[in-house]
């Protein structure tokens, strides 16, 4: 919601998840990680990383690298740091 989102913002918290998705993302290496994997690596709850990996994607940090399989065999977007 609007008002979860403005309340992460005011304690920091969206900043110290944007760390940790970079993080994960910038461990994977040439690999990088899709959404699924991030949230897996992270041990956050899987739609708790999307929105601060968007972020990051908007800040120009990041870059799609193709698509790989996740564990129900849907393709994701794996992600790059730039």
């Amino acid at each position: 919601s609007l008002e979860a989102a403005h309340k992460a913002r005011e304690s920091g918290l969206a900043e110290r998840g944007r760390e940790l998705v970079w993080a994960v993302i910038t461990a994977a290496g040439a690999q990088g990680a899709t959404d699924e994997e991030i949230a897996e690596r992270s041990r956050l709850n899987p739609s708790t990383p999307r929105p601060r990996r968007i972020e990051l994607q908007r800040m120009g940090r990041i870059i799609e690298s193709g698509t790989r399989k996740t564990k129900g065999g849907r393709n994701a977007v794996v992600w790059m740091c730039r």
